[in-house]
């Protein structure tokens, strides 16, 4: 049987805010470790049934990056649901949110350049 590892470390500031996140894991290519500015981290808690969440992101993380990341989660999610479980419905439903929420955040862009 084969172990795999990915590991997070979060450099924090005296506030305790995130300041850098790099992360690695044994199967990734290149092995060294990469910054990244935003974490999303989703962990099903059997015993209540319920899921455990860790969001990080450093303050260089812009409000457009942060809207960009968070609709590609709900499309990967939207993928993931329908791989898992075949609920095309659920797949549909989800990406259809993401189409709203580009056209949302495209909206947004235009008036900020106005």
């Amino acid at each position: 049987m084969k172990n795999s590892e990915i590991k997070f470390n979060v450099q924090l500031d005296d506030k305790n805010l995130p300041k850098s996140i790099q992360w690695e894991a044994t199967d990734k290519e290149g092995g060294d470790a990469e910054s990244t500015k935003s974490i999303s981290l989703n962990v099903w808690d059997n015993l209540n049934h319920s899921t455990l969440r860790i969001d990080l992101w450093t303050e260089d993380m812009s409000v457009a990056e942060m809207k960009r990341f968070y609709i590609d989660i709900i499309g990967g999610m939207a993928q993931t649901i329908l791989n898992s479980t075949g609920d095309e419905f659920m797949a549909e439903e989800m990406k259809e949110l993401c189409d709203r929420l580009v056209q949302h955040v495209n909206e947004e862009n235009k008036k900020n350049t106005q």
